[in-house]
């Protein structure tokens, strides 16, 4: 994501711009060049992982670090999610429903993992950096009468009472997919590469569970 907060005052999308943060990461944001008019298979989602950058990376001169300390530290602990540019991912991201709770996951730095859990407080409307030709993430391809992304407010919840890194849910995944378990289908192994992704309310609670053991 390119802002380190936006705040709709409006309704219509006008924000209140600082800094020049990212929460969408990189190096998950590649996939599908082809846009698709249909939303992800249901069933609907519930519960998400969402990807950002918490080691500092310039593009364009411009650090795109966000992790869940920059959110916690923003004004109301609330930002907008910018800067996907992903068809599934958007999609995934217009399902999105208020109230629904995401895991904040650490991704390209030296151990990924879950950090924290935020929850949806806006649900998708456009995604103003598509027009910003200064921002990393400008899209000359979008036109403001039919723009092509989308972006959701997130608020921060609480850090995770241990980091859960992606080595260990890789172990449990391994597990559950010889011998049954709520990972063995989870999208952050089947399409890993995903910066926003659906969980089941299984995986979801499976995972949340992790905080309270020893880690593997």
């Amino acid at each position: 994501m390119s802002d380190s907060y936006c705040l709709d005052n409006t309704g219509d999308g006008e924000t209140e711009r600082a800094g020049g943060k990212r929460k969408a990461a990189a190096s998950d944001e590649t996939g599908e060049n082809k846009e698709s008019s249909k939303s992800p298979a249901s069933p609907q989602h519930c519960h998400w992982l969402m990807k950002s950058e918490p080691e500092s990376r310039f593009e364009n001169g411009i650090d795109v670090k966000f992790g869940i300390e920059d959110l916690k530290a923003l004004p109301n602990q609330t930002s907008c999610w910018d800067g996907v540019r992903n068809y599934q991912a958007r999609n995934f991201m217009r399902q999105m429903k208020e109230g629904q709770l995401a895991f904040f996951y650490h991704s390209n730095c030296k151990e990924p993992g879950i950090a924290g859990i935020m929850k949806i407080v806006k649900e998708a409307y456009v995604d103003h950096t598509q027009f910003d030709k200064k921002d990393v993430h400008y899209d000359a391809t979008s036109k403001p009468a039919n723009p092509k992304w989308s972006m959701v407010d997130v608020q921060y919840q609480r850090m995770m009472k241990r980091f859960v890194p992606l080595s260990e849910l890789k172990k449990y995944h391994l597990q559950h997919r010889a011998k049954g378990g709520p990972l063995k289908d989870m999208v952050l192994f089947t399409r890993a590469r995903l910066s926003v992704q659906p969980l089941t309310t299984e995986e979801f609670d499976f995972v949340l569970s992790l905080e309270d053991k020893q880690p593997l």
